[in-house]
Formats: C-alpha cells, structure tokens, sequence
C-alpha cells in the first residue's frame, strides 16, 4: 500500500487521523526541524532481524529513545539482532529506508515480521505518529487503533517497556 491506499484504508476501518505532509524526511534528526502538531509522540521505527535471517521485527519507540540491541535482545530471549537490509525492507514491507512505520506492516504478507512496540505510546493522549508509508507524511492516530489494525492483518504485536 502506497501513502494513498493507506488513507483509503484508515477510512475503511473507520480509523480517524490526523495528517501532516512534510518534506521527505529520513531520521529522527531531519523530523525534529520539521514543525509537527504532535512531536511529543513520533514514532523511531527500527526494522531488524536476528542472525539466521529467520525472524524479523519492527521495534517501534517514541522518537527520543535509544535502543539498546543487545539489551532488548536478552530482555525477550531473542537471537543476536542486526538491521535488516535495504533490499529485505522492499521485499517484506514494500519501504524505502526513512519511511519504516507500523502500517508497513499491513504490506507484510507473509506475515514475517514482530511488531514491538513501546508502552509510552499508550500513556497520555494515546497517540502514536507514523509515517503512512511514505516519508513525505506523519499522521497521528490513536496507539490502540494502530494495534487493532496490525493484530486484524494477523501480524503479531508485543507491548514493550523500553
């Protein structure tokens, strides 16, 4: 699904957002000069993968967090984890690196990949900010809606305290 396609579907699942379109952005630094309504809750999105290239994850956590890999890696029993590649990113979540997000998820169809995402993101308003897709956009929607939608596309999702 491109950025459009994820708007259409959003409405199908009657899943309310609010968009902001920007100028491509690729890192957390670039979206920090970027004058969004919601920067308290963008989202850093991390797409790895363990050593035998047998699972993938998505670790998805609130924009001024820093992920320990080897940490996290010991704290849910995982293999030893590195970034996934540009090309295994295309092949799985149809992205380009810089617009890595959650709703990637729903062009997953193999269902390869573990969401993980971060607690903080239901505290407070609830909201978590995504890129739909494209970098070009961050909408804001509720956590537990993005959660809804990526458990219904059967992908498998874990709360995490990061």
């Amino acid at each position: 699904m491109n950025k459009a396609e994820i708007y259409d579907y959003l409405k199908a699942h009657q899943v309310g957002y609010e968009a902001a379109e920007h100028p491509a952005v690729y890192n957390m630094e670039e979206m920090s000069q970027i004058d969004l309504p919601h920067p308290e809750v963008d989202a850093k999105n991390l797409f790895v993968r363990d050593d035998k290239k047998a699972n993938y994850y998505l670790i998805t956590v609130k924009g001024d967090k820093r992920v320990n890999l080897k940490e996290f890696r010991r704290q849910h029993s995982l293999r030893n984890l590195s970034f996934a590649s540009e090309q295994d990113l295309m092949e799985i979540m149809g992205l380009i690196p810089g617009a890595v997000t959650p709703l990637g998820l729903l062009n997953d169809t193999d269902l390869k990949v573990q969401l993980y995402l971060d607690r903080d993101f239901l505290g407070g308003s609830g909201l978590v900010g995504v890129h739909p897709n494209d970098n070009t956009a961050t909408i804001y929607l509720q956590t537990q809606d993005l959660i809804r939608l990526i458990q219904e596309h059967g992908n498998k999702v874990e709360i995490v305290e990061i």
